[in-house]
């Protein structure tokens, strides 16, 4: 996060980890014994409701004379929509999963597939220095 932070003019919007316990059929059950078990679910929540509020909000403030969304989330479609054709932001969508998975709701102005050489390209020099120090990429990137 301090790497990120030291882009001029980015805000992190984070969302946030739930675990709950819920009941779940087995995959394969026994012919005897039961037939489901109780795990723990872990899920992402808000980090789609928070790009779609701050996509909507810099283009009703006309702080973007355009936007990308790096996401797959067709959920996303309305947020994107209403940009577009409402608001008259163009919105380019970049898709960071496999292409045989693209999902074809979400309608941009732009579309670009993340390639694996172009992301490594992107990466952020070993080390970098902010306010605090310096950050260090651990090697196992």
């Amino acid at each position: 996060m301090r790497a990120l932070q030291t882009i001029p003019n980015l805000s992190i919007h984070l969302g946030q980890y739930k675990t709950h316990p819920v009941r779940l059929p087995l995959a394969k059950p026994p012919r005897i014994g039961p037939k489901f078990a109780n795990v723990l679910r872990t899920e992402e929540k808000g980090s789609d409701v928070n790009l779609a509020t701050y996509l909507l909000l810099d283009a009703f403030q006309k702080d973007c004379q355009a936007a990308v969304v790096i996401s797959n989330d067709s959920d996303l479609k309305e947020p994107i929509n209403v940009t577009r054709n409402v608001l008259g932001v163009p919105v380019g969508v970049v898709n960071p999963h496999p292409p045989r998975l693209r999902s074809r709701d979400l309608q941009s102005t732009f579309f670009k597939q993340l390639r694996r050489g172009a992301l490594q390209a992107s990466q952020f020099p070993a080390t970098l220095t902010d306010a605090n120090g310096v950050i260090s990429k651990p090697a196992a990137w």
